[in-house]
């Protein structure tokens, strides 16, 4: 059994819920997991693996958490890591772009849809998310809520990388 850190960064939420749902599928698979707000703080070096999740908001993920992965990079490089990125539209370059200002290299790297929550968001916010919303063709209706995610996706993540974490080292 891995000690495994399940690291999040959210703005709205998703994120979390996602990394919940990680969280879940690694201890299902046996792994003892410890999920955790990056606002939280956290030492890499005193898991066995980590995973880390984060949320796209204005084209870029959280500059401090890229500052934190950079700053513990020897830690996450020694261990094994994973890490997904949550945005509207689910675009990799997102990701990429990420990784290479963090300066990691996980094993494993995934994208999922999030959420348009547009029942919590202030008027101002929720007009403006329309305008992202229709250029990406994405729903438009103010009236209710909206869930991309796909958690069948969530999940066989999850279990790919605790059967990673399982397979015997070379």
């Amino acid at each position: 059994m891995a000690r495994v850190l399940v690291l999040y960064a959210t703005v709205e939420g998703q994120t979390a819920r996602i990394a919940e749902r990680m969280a879940e599928c690694l201890r299902g698979k046996g792994q003892a997991v410890e999920l955790r707000d990056a606002r939280a703080g956290f030492d890499a070096g005193a898991y066995d693996a980590v995973m880390v999740g984060a949320s796209v908001h204005y084209g870029r993920h959280p500059a401090m958490l890229a500052a934190a992965l950079k700053r513990q990079r020897a830690a996450l490089e020694s261990r094994p890591g994973a890490f997904f990125s949550v945005s509207l539209t689910a675009q990799e370059h997102y990701a990429a772009k990420f990784l290479r200002r963090a300066r990691w290299r996980p094993r494993a790297v995934a994208v999922f849809a999030g959420a348009l929550r547009y029942s919590r968001y202030p008027w101002w916010k929720r007009q403006m998310l329309r305008g992202f919303a229709l250029m990406g063709g994405h729903d438009t209706d103010p009236s209710r809520d909206y869930e991309y995610t796909d958690w069948g996706a969530v999940a066989h993540f999850a279990e790919a990388f605790a059967a990673s974490l399982a397979a015997p080292k070379a």
